[in-house]
């Protein structure tokens, strides 16, 4: 009498199955966080470019375009003398 032996997976195929199944999986979350990911970043830049394109803004008031304006370059010349006081700081030790 002979037994029939059921051809049992070798440990290669099974790592190989596992393998295939993990990458897919990987591939799977990859493209949904770049999904989600994109989606968000798109939503922030929007936010950003609503908030100071002005269109808000009320043009026949005078004292409000001046303080707006006033503040963007009082923000930009902050802006230029932090990083040009980091920059000895740190940098040009």
């Amino acid at each position: 009498m002979t037994k029939k032996h059921a051809k049992t997976p070798r440990i290669t195929d099974q790592y190989a199955v596992g393998k295939r199944q993990a990458q897919r999986i990987l591939e799977n979350v990859s493209s949904e966080a770049e999904s989600v990911g994109t989606s968000s970043m798109d939503r922030a830049a929007n936010r950003v470019i609503e908030q100071t394109s002005g269109a808000e803004n009320d043009v026949n008031d005078p004292v409000e375009i001046l303080g707006k304006r006033i503040a963007r370059v009082l923000s930009a010349i902050a802006f230029i003398a932090l990083a040009i006081y980091l920059a000895f700081t740190y940098i040009l030790k």
